[in-house]
């Protein structure tokens, strides 16, 4: 959720603000805007919608100066307008600031100015951060002083950006649980909220800690700790290249990333094999006596790294024998958890900056749990925080609506259970070594589903206009159902809803009628003649049924009007598989529908906020 960059150096910061904020646009936001300190004035252009309104807004103007700041928001305080736009200002421009995150105590902040003669402008937690910064510095007349003290009476998770008209050299930035990072140059420096703004530029960058306040300049980068200490943060090296964030030849960065699933599931099951496949997972050093004392696994998620959970607490439990609960991030908080030293936590997050999924992890850390991590971005907060770290090499995904980061993800927890399962003694070696042999199978049987594609695009023309898609499942295609109805309507904007199959008749039939869709995933052997049972009951109300199956299940065909077809496998690991078709077919319906595919509206890539 919303993007920060900030520059200094010895050139006009707009062109690298703006570009830098083009390159935050996945994240998600409804604004954005830029202010440049120059001449002892600072020069604000916000606008509402993409960034090429905000390049409208500035035009052929020469911004100047040598120092600035930008930003996308994502509406929390306040509508979507201009005024509630970033950056902030205070009444006379001598402050401005840019924050991602949330003030929580912003209203009593506010009336506390208020009281004291502040006028606001805005509806948001940003300006009250601003004025709050103003006064001080009127006061102390330095920038990191004045936000150090301001810091102290703010309450939340953000992060805050801030020049002075009166400082034209340097920019102060403040963490607390929200992304930072700065970044190194020659006769420049950058901060911002996501490494993707700045590689075009550099690709040495430091990771900000929680309690940092950072001081820039075009040849320096200070970084003080929570008390005031300075100190030195490891500089680490960046491997991905821009160019892994640009479209290539496609359309749309959602497809890009639906075909470079095999990469991804290639790149991160090779750093995870030895010579004679068995699992080495480097960054996880358990032994089976560590195992054996942990009594229950703990699984926490949002969204879609949410549903590869379900898949994940499945298969450990399955081969590994260990109890499995998941839960949604979001609610894991708010009741009571019965956690100790033999609870094992593993927290998955894309991003590595959920903010959800990091309160949980910090929750289940107090209370004594051992954690460990499955996120895409080396670095991240989730990952810092974790005692252990599994790493996804997906590569940077930019599309809001994840699709290769799930499938790593699933990749993962597969190997972990193998993990666990061949320390624990609980799986047979001629299993194991199959189960191995399997996922290596899996990106060349991806590869042959994506050759499908144009059947599916097909298949997705006859059926965009219809007003709401039901996905169906039993066991494994249960939970790759709820990813299946998840892309869809984050892209097409159809109401969909996923449902285990022999929920239906207890109230979700009552919906079935002849324009229905109903996408019904065939795939578990063991239970295919009770999913069979399922469809025919909502063939009876005339529903339109696509059924996604293995190869060779021909009979599949007498109960559906469409079937799609997956590679063999076994039972276990078609998550892998099904959820390919059921990605390509929400890219095309949102396509036929004229959506932003890449960027839904309302959504954000990085959910920063509770």
């Amino acid at each position: 959720m919303c993007g920060i960059v900030g520059y200094v150096g010895l050139q006009s910061p707009q062109n690298f603000l703006i570009d830098g904020l083009e390159k935050l646009e996945y994240r998600g936001y409804d604004s954005a805007g830029v202010a440049v300190v120059n001449e002892g004035e600072i020069k604000i252009r916000k606008a509402v919608g993409p960034i090429v309104n905000l390049r409208k807004v500035i035009g052929d103007e020469d911004l100047g100066g040598r120092v600035g700041i930008g930003h996308t928001r994502w509406a929390t305080h306040g509508g979507v307008t201009v005024t509630n736009a970033h950056p902030h200002f205070n009444s006379d421009k001598t402050i401005a600031v840019v924050h991602n995150g949330t003030v929580e105590n912003y209203i009593e902040l506010k009336a506390k100015l208020q009281a004291e003669g502040v006028e606001f402008i805005s509806d948001t937690d940003t300006e009250v951060a601003c004025m709050l910064i103003a006064e001080h510095f009127k006061k102390l007349g330095d920038l990191k002083a004045a936000m150090d003290a301001a810091t102290k009476e703010m309450e939340g998770t953000f992060v805050l950006v801030a020049v002075a008209a009166d400082q034209p050299d340097k920019l102060v930035a403040y963490r607390r649980n929200a992304p930072l990072i700065a970044a190194k140059g020659k006769n420049f420096n950058f901060v911002a909220s996501d490494f993707s703004a700045i590689l075009k530029h550099t690709k040495d960058v430091f990771l900000i800690e929680n309690g940092d306040t950072v001081v820039l300049t075009k040849d320096a980068i200070e970084i003080f700790d929570e008390d005031d200490k300075p100190v030195k943060r490891e500089l680490m090296h960046i491997g991905w290249d821009v160019d892994a964030a640009d479209k290539g030849d496609y359309e749309h960065f959602m497809l890009k990333e639906i075909h470079e699933q095999p990469k991804g599931i290639q790149e991160t099951l090779s750093r995870s094999l030895t010579e004679d496949d068995r699992i080495k997972l480097y960054g996880i050093d358990m032994t089976a006596e560590q195992l054996n004392s942990y009594n229950k696994i703990i699984i926490v998620a949002c969204g879609t790294a949410y549903h590869a959970g379900l898949v994940g607490q499945y298969f450990i439990e399955k081969i590994a024998g260990i109890p499995v609960q998941i839960d949604v991030a979001s609610e894991f908080r708010y009741r009571r958890q019965f956690i100790d030293e033999k609870t094992l936590f593993i927290a998955v997050s894309q991003s590595g900056e959920t903010a959800d999924t990091l309160e949980a992890l910090r929750e289940a850390k107090k209370q004594g749990a051992h954690i460990l991590s499955i996120v895409n971005v080396v670095g991240s907060s989730v990952a810092r925080e974790s005692d252990e770290v599994f790493y996804t090499w997906a590569g940077p995904e930019i599309s809001v609506a994840s699709t290769k980061a799930y499938t790593t993800q699933l990749l993962c927890l597969y190997m972990l259970a193998l993990y666990f399962a061949d320390l624990k003694g609980t799986i047979e070696p001629d299993d194991y070594a199959d189960y191995v042999a399997q996922l290596k199978r899996i990106p060349s049987q991806i590869e042959e589903i994506l050759k499908k594609e144009q059947d599916i695009e097909r298949l997705a023309y006859d059926y965009y206009d219809r007003d709401q898609v039901f996905f169906i499942g039993r066991g494994l295609d249960s939970s790759v159902a709820f990813e299946g109805s998840l892309k869809l309507k984050e892209v097409s904007y159809i109401p969909s809803f996923a449902i285990a199959a022999g929920e239906m008749k207890h109230g979700t039939i009552a919906l079935m009628e002849p324009r229905t869709i109903v996408i019904a995933l065939a795939t578990q052997d063991a239970i295919f003649d009770k999913t069979v049972s399922n469809i025919q009951e909502i063939k009876a109300r005339n529903a339109h049924i696509i059924s996604i199956a293995k190869e060779g299940n021909t009979s599949i065909v007498n109960h559906s009007n469409e079937v799609i077809y997956i590679p063999e496998c076994r039972d276990e690991l078609t998550p892998l598989l099904t959820v390919v078709p059921l990605q390509l077919y929400a890219y095309f319906v949102a396509k036929d529908r004229h959506c932003e595919i890449d960027k839904p509206r309302n959504l954000a890539k990085s959910v920063t906020v509770e």
